[in-house]
């Protein structure tokens, strides 16, 4: 506890002590009036200074900001009450008028309260839909407001009645407490760790409070109560609980807040404001059937019951519109889901077409590579043997073609993933060239027009090039699909030189090629499972390369790939590249 806490607790104390002495020893007179007024002030007022700084403690943007703002509004409110009582009874020395224009002061400090709490700050996720949410507190606040004028005010200015004004008065405030009460029991019993400790300890301050009130007003009715008397120790501990648990809030830590929400209660929430609307034809109807009241009441209460349902009324609409907007954004989330599930499925098909094809491939080379051995051996033999001329040319010819048969074996092999990296320097044009003539029947069935920029004297990359060839097919596939399957797409695939880097870049709009914002594709290709992009990153990395994109409105607009030029890699790459040995140039 720090020095300033400390200070605040005794003078705290000494503020109640003082009461207690005061109410236990002080006659009934003008000094014990003044004295336990002023004490309440002071104490309402450590009320306030320990709430409001809580607003600035709070994290921006959290629920606990609006909450605390609203709790200080309750207690300044409530000051302000306690401020209208001090002007009869200190400055004018005379009792409080049993029709008190601050009633309604004091009525209405407890409806921020409620509010606040409604807010839940110990959740730690946002509100979901928060305007309609805030729509469905204000139309309960309303009513409450509503309420209160419909029950007390006819009998404060239409037709004056003080038995009445007191029995209503102390009818819907009762009620209002009871509500604050209940809403104080669920919080507990839904929350957990600090803001549970924090909870309880405002119920039973508040419990104590509204017991105080309880009993203040029996005390009234058998006119036992005055100012300062004994009946007001339990409303100044309460007063004094209130400032400890506003004050050392922190005790609690209230800032290790729940991660889950209840929608039971957001959906009670949404059903009491519906039926305070609903309600509010009724009371009129209840006014007019009413014999005990007199006609001005009657009138009153109709007119106020009908502006009151065209304000609510008014809300309503305005909550319905917002509605209406977040079903047509979930409306067209949902379209967009269903497209990019259906990218997904043509992805899922084509990957499984891909690794049936590498399985077909793998079991099939073995069985391809016995006959092509025997075929070369044969050949060889038959190359060296007592031999016409022409024979031999022709035996020479079939060795040449079974090892080109052979090699390509091999290609397909290691395409597959069933055979090593086999590292050379590789043409990023030629590359791209044969990666399009594979994607030709899959560019006509989508529409799409392909578009090639190829950079005239290409330095050439040291890389794998099956695997190189895997990454140019999966990026330019992807750039392939169609934003808008109604529409023709276009497939821009642009090479050029950089330096010491090569770049390809694949694109669905070559007039933005010279204005994009790249960003690593492994800080955002969590975003976009569909994509199978992990291959590619490792594919890449493993060449010391990069992979870069652009995406904007959850989708990707194009892919930049950077590798190293051949003279630059071999120097980083020279102890990798000894383990693998050379492969024949790509053939496209």
């Amino acid at each position: 506890m720090s020095t300033r806490d400390k200070w605040w607790a005794v003078v705290l104390a000494g503020l109640v002590s003082a009461q207690l002495l005061i109410s236990a020893f002080m006659r009934r007179g003008t000094a014990l009036t003044v004295s336990s007024d002023l004490l309440q002030s002071a104490l309402l007022l450590l009320v306030v200074a320990a709430f409001v700084p809580n607003i600035f403690r709070s994290q921006r943007g959290s629920r606990t900001r609006p909450f605390w703002m609203l709790m200080s509004l309750g207690v300044l409110l409530w000051l302000a009450y306690q401020g209208m009582w001090n002007y009869f009874e200190v400055v004018l020395h005379q009792e409080v008028p049993v029709i008190f224009a601050g009633d309604a002061v004091l009525f209405l400090h407890l409806v921020p309260m409620i509010a606040a709490l409604s807010l839940r700050p110990h959740l730690r996720e946002k509100e979901h839909n928060a305007p309609v949410r805030m729509l469905d507190f204000a139309l309960l606040m309303t009513w409450w407001a509503f309420l209160y004028v419909y029950c007390v005010i006819p009998w404060q200015y239409v037709s004056v009645s003080e038995i009445a004004y007191s029995n209503n008065y102390n009818l819907v405030y009762l009620t209002e407490k009871l509500l604050l009460l209940l809403v104080l029991v669920y919080l507990v019993y839904t929350s957990s760790g600090g803001w549970r400790h924090f909870y309880g300890q405002l119920l039973g301050a508040t419990a104590l409070y509204a017991s105080s009130s309880y009993v203040a007003n029996w005390a009234i009715g058998r006119n036992l109560y005055y100012s300062g008397s004994i009946y007001d120790i339990p409303l100044i501990l309460s007063i004094a609980w209130i400032a400890v648990v506003g004050r050392f809030t922190s005790c609690y830590s209230p800032a290790n807040t729940d991660s889950h929400s209840q929608p039971v209660f957001t959906l009670w929430v949404t059903r009491f404001a519906m039926l305070a609307v609903f309600s509010l034809p009724w009371l009129a109807l209840a006014s007019l059937v009413d014999a005990t009241s007199s006609p001005s009441v009657k009138t009153f209460r109709v007119t106020l019951s009908l502006l009151a349902l065209v304000g609510m009324g008014a809300m309503v609409f305005w909550r319905q519109r917002l509605l209406a907007i977040e079903l047509s954004h979930l409306i067209g989330r949902s379209r967009n889901s269903y497209q990019d599930l259906q990218a997904l499925q043509q992805q899922l098909i084509q990957s499984e077409k891909l690794a049936s094809l590498g399985r077909l491939v793998g079991g099939a080379a073995h069985e391809i590579n016995n006959p092509l051995a025997a075929m070369l051996g044969y050949s060889d033999l038959l190359s060296y043997s007592d031999m016409q001329p022409e024979d031999r040319r022709v035996a020479l010819q079939i060795s040449q073609q079974v090892r080109r048969t052979r090699e390509l074996v091999a290609n397909l092999l290691s395409f597959a993933g069933h055979s090593p990296a086999r590292w050379s320097t590789v043409d990023l044009n030629s590359l791209v060239q044969t990666a399009l003539r594979l994607l030709q029947p899959q560019l006509d069935a989508q529409s799409t027009t392909a578009q090639l920029e190829l950079a005239p004297s290409l330095p050439p990359v040291t890389a794998d090039s099956n695997q190189l060839l895997r990454v140019t097919l999966q990026l330019a596939g992807q750039m392939s699909i169609p934003p808008d399957r109604e529409k023709p797409s276009l497939l821009h695939i642009e090479t050029r030189a950089e330096g010491d880097r090569v770049a390809m870049v694949f694109s669905c709009d070559h007039s933005q090629s010279g204005s994009r914002m790249w960003l690593p594709l492994d800080k955002v290709a969590e975003k976009y499972p569909a994509f199978s992009l992990t291959t590619c990153l490792r594919i890449v990395n493993d060449h010391k390369g990069h992979i870069f994109c652009e995406h904007a409105d959850e989708a990707v607009l194009a892919f930049r790939v950077e590798l190293p030029v051949a003279v630059k890699a071999a120097a980083q790459n020279s102890g990798d590249l000894a383990q693998f040995p050379a492969a024949a140039p790509v053939r496209s």
